[in-house]
C-alpha cells in the first residue's frame, strides 16, 4: 500500500484587505514548521511562492514527512487552526495529500499496470 507522504498546503491570493495578517499567518506557520522539524515530526518543508501565470495556485508550503507524522500534523489544533485563518485571509486554500520520491515510482508503476491493452 502506498501512502502519501507529503502535503501540498496552497492558496491563491490574499484577499484585499487582510495582506497583514497573511504576512503575520505567514511568518507564524514557518515557525511553525520549523518548530516541528526540529522536533523531528516533520522531516522537511517548503514555501514555493509561483510567478504569475493566470491559475488559481500561487503559492504552496510543500511538507515532506512519513505519512504517520503528516497526519499527526493535519490533527494537530495547531495546524488546523491555521488552516482555518488562511481561509480568512487567502482565497482558494487546500491541503492536499501527495506523494513524493519513491512513491511516485511506485504509483507511475500502477498506472502503467493500469492502461488498457488491445
Amino acid at each position: 500500500m502506498v501512502q502519501s507522504n507529503a502535503i501540498l498546503f496552497g492558496w491563491n491570493t490574499v484577499v484585499v484587505g487582510r495582506e497583514g495578517i497573511a504576512g503575520e499567518l505567514f511568518a507564524h506557520t514557518v515557525n511553525y514548521f520549523e518548530k516541528l522539524k526540529s522536533t523531528n515530526l516533520l522531516e522537511t518543508y517548503e514555501p514555493v511562492f509561483l510567478n504569475v501565470h493566470g491559475g488559481d495556485l500561487n503559492g504552496f508550503f510543500l511538507l515532506k514527512g512519513t505519512h504517520a507524522q503528516l497526519d499527526t500534523i493535519k490533527s494537530s489544533n495547531e495546524f488546523i487552526e491555521i488552516t482555518m485563518r488562511a481561509g480568512m485571509c487567502l482565497t482558494n486554500v487546500g491541503v492536499i495529500d501527495s506523494y513524493v520520491g519513491n512513491n511516485v515510482n511506485e504509483l507511475m508503476t500502477r498506472w502503467m499496470k493500469a492502461i488498457p491493452t488491445k
